[in-house]
C-alpha cells in the first residue's frame, strides 16, 4: 500500500506552527535480493522489502525527525507530532541558526532505465548463472574457495514538501561479481571480477549481468589467483605508479569525495568517521593536485547507482566541479550548509530510507579522463609498477593520510609491463598524491564502478555511489 499523495499533504498541513519554517515527508519501499553460492552450492539467500515513511521540520532553528513502517492515517499524523516535539526540544538547544538556500518547486517523476526487470527472472535461473560463472575455477588443489554474487535492487520513493514539490522517483539496479581463493602453505591470495565489495552494480537490469559475461573471465581470475601465490613481492621503495581504473575510483572516493562533504568538514558528522582536511577557508586557493586533475560531482551519469533526479531535499540533480584543473572549488553541499558558504544547495543531500534522516552524500564523483592512452603512459615509464584492483585500505580521519593494498601488480620496466607481483602496497599524502599526477588517461581507460555500501552517518546509513576514472600516473609514490 503507497500513501496518497493528499495523504501526504495532509500529513504537511497538520504540522502547521507559527515558527514551523519548513517541513518535507518521505515515503519509500525498498526491495533487495542478494544471491551467493559457493564452491558449487547456494550459500546464501535474502530477500528484503523495507517500508517507511520519514517525517522532517524544522522549527525555529531546531530539526526534528520521525519514522515508521506503519503507513495508516493516524501512524502518520502521530509521527508528525512526533517531529514537531523533537525540533522544539532541538530549538531551545540550538545555538546557530539554520539558515536554507533557496528552491523552486518541483512536480515531477523520473526513473533509472532498464531492459529485463530483475525481478523478472527466475532465483533459479540467478543461481545457475552463478553456478555456471564459478564452476570453471574448481578443481585445482590450490583454488580453496570460489564464489559469485547477484544483488537486485529497487527503491520507490515519494517526496512532498512545504516547499510545494510533489516528486516520485524509481531506481533499479543490480551487481554481481566472481571470486577465486588460492592458498599454499602460508601463502593466501585473492582474485576478484569486476571488483571487490560483491562486484560491479549499475542503476539497469538483469542485462547488466549478462554484460558482466562472468563465466568468460573465470579462467582468468583462477590462474591469477594460482600464479599470484608464487610472484615475487612488489617492491618497497619509491616508484612511478600508474593506478587502473577500478584501485582509482576508490581512491577518488576516500581522498576526494568524503573530504568534500561539507557537514563533515563543518563538524556536523565528526562523530563516526572523522572530518575533513578541505576547510571553508582554502575554497579556490588550495592546489588539491597538478593541473590535469578534474574531479566532478555528476548525479546525471545514466546508468550509475549514484544517479537520481532529484535529492532529498527536492534539489534537482547537477553536474560540478570539486576539483578544477588542480584546484579546490567546490564542497557536496545541501540546503542548510550552502549557505554557510553563500552558495545554493548543489543537490547532494540523501537517505539510505524513508526510516533515516537526509545528510550530504557523494553521487557519482569522477576523475574526467584526460588524453592520453594506457598503452602509451605505459611506454613512457621507464621503472614503475601498475596496480589494480582494492585489497585494503586505510586513511585517516581527515582523509589527508592513506594506506592502499592491491590484489594484483605488474612491473614496469623501460615501458613495458614485466613480472606479476603480489601484495602491492602504496601510501601517501592525499594532496601530495594528486599534485604527483603526471598522466591521466583517456576515455578508452575510463569506467564507472558502482559502489553499494559506502557508510556514513549515526545511526550507521549505507548508501550507494558510484566513481568513474580511467587509469592515471603518479610519480615518485612510497611502497611497501
Amino acid at each position: 500500500m503507497t500513501p496518497s499523495r493528499d495523504q501526504l499533504q495532509e500529513v504537511l498541513a497538520s504540522v502547521g506552527r507559527p515558527a514551523l519554517r519548513y517541513a518535507d515527508i518521505r515515503h519509500t519501499v525498498t526491495h533487495q535480493q542478494d544471491v551467493r553460492v559457493r564452491n558449487g552450492e547456494v550459500d546464501h539467500l535474502a530477500s528484503t522489502v523495507d517500508r517507511a515513511v520519514g517525517v522532517r521540520v524544522l522549527v525555529g532553528n531546531g530539526w526534528g525527525f520521525a519514522a515508521t513502517s506503519d503507513i495508516s492515517e493516524p501512524s502518520l499524523r502521530a509521527t508528525a507530532r512526533r517531529a514537531l516535539e523533537v525540533a522544539a526540544a532541538s530549538n531551545i538547544a540550538s545555538t546557530v541558526e539554520v539558515v536554507l538556500s533557496e528552491i523552486e518547486p518541483h512536480v515531477a517523476r523520473w526513473a533509472s532505465s532498464y531492459e529485463i526487470d530483475p525481478w523478472s527472472v527466475p532465483l533459479n535461473r540467478k543461481i545457475d548463472h552463478l553456478l555456471q560463472a564459478t564452476e570453471p575455477m574448481r578443481g585445482d588443489p590450490r583454488i580453496h574457495q570460489v564464489s559469485g554474487d547477484i544483488s537486485s535492487y529497487r527503491q520507490e520513493k515519494i517526496f512532498a514538501s512545504t516547499v510545494g514539490s510533489y516528486i516520485e522517483q524509481s531506481t533499479t539496479e543490480m551487481g554481481g561479481g566472481i571470486e577465486a581463493v588460492a592458498i599454499a602453505g602460508n601463502e593466501f591470495q585473492r582474485r576478484t571480477y569486476p571488483n571487490p565489495f560483491g562486484g560491479d552494480f549499475q542503476a539497469s537490469g538483469w542485462e547488466f549481468i549478462e554484460q558482466l559475461a562472468l563465466a568468460r573471465r573465470a579462467l582468468q581470475i583462477r590462474d591469477e589467483a594460482i600464479a599470484l601465490l608464487t610472484a615475487p613481492k612488489a617492491p618497497a621503495g619509491r616508484f612511478d605508479l600508474i593506478v587502473g581504473s577500478s584501485q582509482l575510483a576508490l581512491q577518488v572516493h576516500e581522498s576526494c569525495g568524503h573530504p568534500t562533504e561539507l557537514d563533515r568538514a563543518l563538524g556536523l558528522e565528526i562523530s563516526l568517521a572523522g572530518g575533513s582536511f578541505l576547510q571553508p577557508d582554502m575554497l579556490g586557493n588550495f592546489r588539491y593536485g597538478s593541473d590535469l586533475v578534474n574531479i566532478v560531482a555528476d548525479a546525471t551519469v545514466p546508468r550509475s547507482i549514484g544517479s537520481f533526479g532529484f535529492d532529498d531535499d527536492g534539489v534537482p540533480a547537477q553536474r560540478f566541479h570539486l576539483i578544477r584543473e588542480g584546484m579546490f572549488v567546490d564542497y557536496l553541499t545541501g540546503r542548510d550548509t550552502a549557505p554557510t558558504l553563500g552558495r545554493r544547495s548543489n543537490g547532494t543531500v540523501r537517505a539510505e530510507s524513508a526510516a533515516r534522516i537526509p545528510i550530504i552524500r557523494m553521487t557519482n564523483i569522477n576523475l574526467e579522463p584526460g588524453t592520453m592512452p594506457l598503452a602509451e603512459m605505459i611506454a613512457q615509464t621507464r621503472r614503475g609498477i601498475f596496480v589494480d584492483t582494492n585489497k585494503s585500505w586505510s586513511i585517516d580521519d581527515l582523509r589527508l593520510n592513506f594506506q592502499f593494498g592491491c590484489e594484483v601488480a605488474w612491473e614496469i620496466e623501460n615501458g613495458r609491463l614485466g613480472r606479476l607481483l603480489k601484495n602491492p602496497l602504496y601510501t601517501g599524502s592525499t594532496p601530495q598524491f594528486w599534485r604527483s599526477c603526471d598522466a591521466v588517461g583517456d576515455a578508452a581507460s575510463w569506467q564507472i564502478w558502482g559502489l553499494p555500501n559506502c557508510g556514513k552517518g549515526d545511526p550507521m546509513q549505507t548508501m550507494r555511489v558510484a566513481h568513474g576514472a580511467p587509469a592515471a600516473r603518479f610519480r615518485d609514490v612510497e611502497m611497501g
